[in-house]
């Protein structure tokens, strides 16, 4: 799920930026991009899912591919579960899509 700022729907953010929707797959072999999993990126993190090192992982890894700071990264939901929702800030839907791989659905 991708979403921005005028979105009224739950994946809209506020303050200028977008939301995505993420499925993450903790302890895999490397860190990785997995495609899409209908409307969410599937993102195969090495860190296990203790005391929040996969999640922390996840922002870093998204941050490296997105081409911004970590600290523009957030989780807005799913912090125990595999299914999570990350507000990427000053970052406009379209911009977020060029950054993304294609294959979206």
């Amino acid at each position: 799920m991708v979403s921005g700022p005028g979105g009224r729907g739950p994946g809209a953010a506020g303050g200028g930026g977008c939301r995505l929707g993420v499925l993450l797959s903790p302890r895999a072999r490397a860190d990785a991009l997995a495609g899409w999993r209908g409307p969410d990126l599937k993102v195969r993190i090495a860190a296990p899912p203790a005391a929040g090192a996969a999640n922390e992982a996840l922002l870093k890894f998204l941050a490296g591919l997105l081409e911004i700071s970590v600290s523009r990264l957030s989780l807005a939901a799913g912090p125990r579960s595999r299914r999570k929702i990350v507000v990427i800030e000053g970052l406009t839907e379209a911009e977020l899509k060029r950054r993304l791989p294609p294959g979206r659905p």
